[in-house]
């Protein structure tokens, strides 16, 4: 979101941001935007989501991996249900609150901008009755697509399967299932949240699914680069690696530790901000392989330094990502997979060695798996064999893993306009024209017979066997008349 903000603000635009006072990184002042702090628990303090994380670190190392990815989602569902619940009693806080809401509606905002992953801001655009534009990838109930587009199951893999969109018979059948289960973790775990706060704040006729249907844009964090083609509708917008730029240079000690690596290169490693630290078995094994490279290191670690530490590794904190991954030593990035370090690598033409740990992680590696510019190493194989140290010296010799990430990142950069001047494009055109119904289908207002026309099918199929007791009385008292007239004549 900060991306977005920055160049809103840089265009003259005034931010309101609405934070609660445990907000892990959204500061209260800022010169990019007006913030509106409420003192409630928002259930995504760093200490929720650092604990969290440890016990599903956990679940992955006990082995067996269809069991493992089974707890992993329940755990994440029920998790997910605790979020939701402190949400929802966000929102009752905030509706009550008569001035907070008087000070909002008297502020005549154009729009409001959110992501979706928690429905919040989904809700209070309802509540305010204000154009709604998503920055999006996941929605509290699934792929963001799979909320307003067709998404055949035949060839649009679920989150979570690793399928790709070219599926055999057994995968369609497990896709169908994921499918189920999904919808079952969305009933019981999200749905029941909101309901009784939708239908007293914004009314009985107000359906929580709708909300999300009827947002006038969706700025989707993906492109078709790296996305399997699916249905898309008029309304979203591609904006994959819209956070990523040009490399600029880096700070003194860091170009030094990069031009250090002579012609081996440097790889990188990040797992992300929520897993800053591992087992100090898993951080040897990890270093112990990073030590028989002749490449250098570096790695973003904030546990206790690993005793397998070669030489040739650096452990830091905090790095510019970005800026890393497009300088021109760049050999190899070892990721968890997250949609943003992805993006980046993807932008900068640099291959990857995925560590996938949960959420979207799998389905986003497996994507670039499929073009050729990954390999994934299990967690639990890290810590057990030579896998790790196999698909980094794969990576690392095997040049047509550089050659597949380019070819996408020239893809990716070849395109009419930047990805972030087209989202801002978009936002600015729905506060100009007060919303953007023309692209927003209306089909979340039919209900569900009708969308899947079984009514229709009903219809025709009451027809055609209308027509087929017809015929067949017809065809009976034809045959009932000749076969009388016969026996007549024969009297």
């Amino acid at each position: 979101m900060k991306v977005i903000i920055e160049k809103l603000q840089s265009r003259g635009h005034q931010v309101t941001v609405v934070r609660t006072n445990d907000s892990w990184y959204i500061q209260e002042t800022s010169p990019l935007y007006t913030s509106i702090t409420l003192e409630v628990d928002s259930g995504f303090s760093k200490d929720f989501i650092t604990s969290f994380v440890d016990h599903l670190l956990s679940i992955h190392r006990e082995g067996n991996a269809a069991w493992t990815r089974f707890k992993l989602k329940m755990e994440q569902g029920q998790k997910a249900s605790l979020l939701h619940e402190k949400t929802a009693k966000l929102l009752q806080s905030m509706f009550e609150k008569k001035n907070l809401v008087e000070s909002l509606l008297r502020a005549k905002y154009d729009l409001v901008l959110t992501d979706p992953a928690v429905p919040g801001g989904v809700i209070l655009a309802g509540y305010l009755k204000l154009p709604v534009v998503f920055n999006v990838r996941w929605t509290s109930h699934g792929e963001g697509h799979f909320a307003i587009a067709p998404s055949p199951l035949s060839y649009v893999p679920m989150t979570g399967t690793e399928f790709s969109d070219k599926m055999s018979f057994f995968q369609r059948v497990l896709n169908v299932l994921a499918f189920v289960f999904e919808n079952y973790q969305i009933a019981n775990y999200i749905t029941p949240h909101y309901r009784g706060l939708i239908n007293k704040y914004l009314g009985p006729d107000v359906n929580y699914y709708s909300l999300f249907q009827k947002a006038d844009l969706w700025l989707m964090r993906v492109d078709f680069v790296f996305e399997f083609p699916r249905p898309t509708m008029p309304n979203v917008i591609y904006i994959g690696g819209f956070q990523c730029q040009p490399a600029k240079p880096l700070p003194d000690h860091l170009e030094e530790f990069m031009q250090s690596s002579e012609k081996h290169g440097v790889i990188l490693m990040s797992l992300g901000t929520f897993v800053s630290e591992l087992s100090a078995d898993v951080a040897d094994k990890i270093a112990a392989a990073f030590a028989k490279l002749p490449q250098k290191v570096i790695w973003r670690y904030k546990g206790a330094k690993p005793s397998t530490l070669g030489n040739n590794t650096l452990l830091v904190d905090w790095m510019p990502q970005n800026d890393l991954l497009g300088h021109p030593k760049m050999k190899l990035f070892v990721a968890h997979g997250g949609t943003n370090g992805v993006q980046e690598a993807m932008y900068h033409g640099v291959p990857v060695v995925g560590i996938p740990l949960f959420f979207d992680q799998y389905d986003n590696l497996k994507r670039l798996t499929d073009r050729g510019a990954a390999i994934i190493v299990q967690l639990t194989s890290v810590e057990k064999d030579n896998n790790f140290l196999e698909a980094l010296q794969e990576v690392l010799t095997n040049s047509s893993y550089r050659t597949n990430m380019q070819r996408l990142s020239r893809l990716h950069r070849d395109q009419p306009i930047a990805p972030l001047d087209n989202a801002i494009f978009w936002i600015e055109f729905v506060m100009r024209h007060k919303g953007a119904a023309h692209l927003r289908t209306e089909s979340y207002k039919i209900p569900w017979y009708a969308y899947y026309s079984v009514d229709v099918v009903f219809f025709l199929a009451a027809v055609v066997l209308s027509n087929l007791v017809s015929l067949s009385a017809f065809i009976y008292c034809l045959c009932s008349r000749v076969c009388l007239k016969t026996k007549h004549k024969r009297d």
